[in-house]
């Protein structure tokens, strides 16, 4: 017999699995709302620490998810839609899946702001060839920290914590899809 926190746990899982796809769709309003979030986010950013404004301007190009929503029973998923810049322009929307597995209890919502160093570090964004996995972490951006941070495999990545609570020792990662603001 299955434990009642399995149980509640996978049943978790599968409703939000089922309701991911539903979010999925793009419109021409709510891209318009997702750049104003995305801008607000990076104004916010900066104002908690300001040495992120170096990495805005030596960046080739960064993604940013202005609300990421995070809950996990013992099985984790994370999802996010995001805007992405390239030589400071809007060029495409994204969004963000993660799944986790190990002890966690919660929920959270944050913003992340992901730095593509170079030309080919956004080539493989938008190719939908960069994963994170657990080798990734992002640091959370308060005053002074991005002054010491460096990128890993052409990528740094930022959060911005939003609310909640989240109790966690597990292993996962985020996966990004990418569609050009044209299509």
């Amino acid at each position: 017999m299955a434990r009642p926190g399995y149980s509640l746990g996978l049943a978790l899982l599968l409703v939000l699995l089922l309701a991911l796809p539903a979010a999925a769709g793009w419109d021409p309003r709510e891209q318009a709302e997702l750049e104003r979030q995305a801008r607000e986010t990076i104004r916010r950013s900066k104002q908690a620490d300001p040495t992120l404004d170096v990495f805005f301007r030596q960046a080739e190009g960064w993604a940013v998810y202005p609300t990421v929503g995070k809950g996990g029973f013992w099985v984790g998923i994370a999802y996010g839609k995001g805007v992405l810049y390239q030589n400071g322009r809007v060029v495409g929307f994204t969004e963000l899946k993660q799944l986790t597995v190990g002890l966690q209890f919660g929920g959270q919502a944050y913003s992340e702001i992901i730095f593509l160093k170079d030309a080919e570090a956004v080539t493989r964004f938008k190719s939908e060839k960069i994963e994170f996995d657990a080798q990734v972490s992002a640091v959370v951006v308060n005053t002074g920290t991005a002054a010491s941070v460096d990128y890993h495999d052409g990528v740094a990545v930022f959060t911005y914590p939003k609310g909640g609570l989240m109790a966690e020792a597990s292993v996962g990662g985020q996966k990004f899809s990418y569609r050009a603001k044209d299509d």
